[in-house]
């Protein structure tokens, strides 16, 4: 086991080579413990240099309606009316509080998500 640190995306290429030669190794074997510990270095590289933040709000609530089979008529509980909800999903008006927390409790989309824009 040759493991070095990632420090730039030529490193993370070689990481991920490495972890496709690896990736069914045998639990408990040498390549197991190689791969486990590459994982963890390439999730530390991609964190600190190509961080995910969270959704938008809006693409979070569209995912949420795909997820769920849900129309847009079925947000009227958590926005308001359908012409609310119409502004809300075309970015034409910000989610309220309200929203975020009645969204939040009724669909389980997380705060983080639905805030994500707030200023």
């Amino acid at each position: 086991m040759n493991i070095k640190p990632i420090r730039n995306d030529d490193d993370l290429r070689t990481a991920f080579a490495r972890l496709e030669a690896i990736f069914q190794a045998p639990e408990g074997s040498p390549e197991a413990d190689e791969m486990e510990v590459l994982v963890a270095l390439v999730e530390a590289y991609e964190n600190k240099h190509h961080p995910v933040g969270p959704a938008d709000p809006v693409e979070a609530i569209k995912f949420r309606m795909e997820q769920q089979g849900l129309a847009a008529k079925d947000l009227e509980p958590y926005i308001g009316s359908s012409g609310r909800v119409s502004e809300v999903l075309n970015r034409k008006r910000a989610l309220s509080l309200r929203m975020v927390k009645r969204l939040h409790d009724g669909l389980k989309i997380p705060y983080e998500s639905l805030l994500s824009h707030a200023a």
